[in-house]
């Protein structure tokens, strides 16, 4: 199988919540991990967005899913890796059902659920498990899965007979066998790097499979929860074009830097101030117009 050639991206220092700069209907396909409500690693993010509380954390998720609807075209599908998290609050122990949340929340913001995928990481201990060794009854099951749940914005997405680019992006039956399985325990978890901020990344196959899972060469992929960029390179990798919103600036400098080491030129800076010039000489040359800053990222 032949890869496509390799598709743009593009790059915002932006909120998950107003995406301004995507306009309505022009994605096909949002593959996002976001920060995950009572896992401490994300409080201080949740802090930033104005959240301080479970509740608030989920809002916050919940504003997101709104606009990934608005900007997905009919059919578009949303794909949200997602795990529960465990904490104490006021000396109780206790679940926090993130992906419960979060499905309620996309169906409320108007996405259908579909099914979904566990993800069980092979990185956790087979023999791990919290509570009082041998003796029951107050030991609790360990978390070693996460989810990957999948939603779709309306009907289902049509094409034309023998469309080229859908053909294009045509799976192996081996490939349609694995990724179409409930469960994925074939995909290693993705080491952890905090050395440029807070990070989550998931690994490169994850996303590589959503993207030729639920979208064709040439679609635009969106993650507005941007992260490290695997989700952005994943796509452009297999011919779709990217766009990555990210909201802290110190991750985003550091996604800029990846995009550099991964072969894409950087966003350029914004031009500086020009000072008023004289009027030109009649049948001078017009000053060469300087292009206006865009945060395009585009393969070389």
């Amino acid at each position: 199988m032949s890869v496509p050639l390799r598709g743009h991206v593009r790059l915002a220092l932006g909120d998950a919540r107003h995406l301004d700069s995507v306009p309505d209907r022009t994605v096909a396909l949002v593959v996002t991990s976001p920060p995950y409500p009572m896992i401490p690693q994300w409080d201080g993010l949740f802090r930033a967005l104005g959240a301080s509380d479970y509740p608030g954390m989920l809002r916050v998720l919940a504003d997101a899913w709104r606009e990934c609807r608005r900007v997905l075209e009919p059919g578009g599908i949303l794909a949200v890796n997602i795990g529960d998290a465990l904490r104490s609050v006021d000396g109780e122990f206790r679940l926090w059902p993130n992906a419960a949340e979060t499905t309620v929340a996309a169906a409320r913001a108007g996405f259908t659920p579909l099914p979904y995928v566990l993800w069980k990481k092979p990185t956790n201990k087979p023999n791990a498990f919290l509570g009082s060794g041998f003796l029951p009854p107050n030991a609790y099951v360990t978390l070693d899965c996460e989810f990957v749940l999948l939603f779709r914005n309306g009907p289902l997405r049509r094409f034309a007979p023998h469309d080229p680019r859908r053909a294009e992006s045509r799976y192996a039956r081996t490939e349609r066998d694995a990724w179409f399985s409930q469960i994925w325990a074939d995909v290693r978890g993705a080491r952890q790097d905090r050395g440029a901020g807070r990070t989550g990344a998931f690994p490169p196959e994850l996303p590589e499979r959503l993207v030729r899972m639920f979208s064709v060469v040439g679609d635009t992929v969106l993650d507005p929860f941007a992260g490290t960029g695997t989700t952005l390179w994943a796509a452009a990798r297999w011919g779709r074009n990217a766009i990555g919103v990210e909201c802290d600036p110190a991750v985003f400098r550091a996604l800029v830097a990846t995009a550099r080491a991964e072969g894409y030129s950087p966003p350029r800076r914004p031009p500086a101030p020009r000072p008023p010039t004289r009027a030109r000489r009649s049948g001078a040359r017009p000053p060469r117009r300087r292009r206006s800053e865009g945060s395009a990222v585009r393969s070389r």
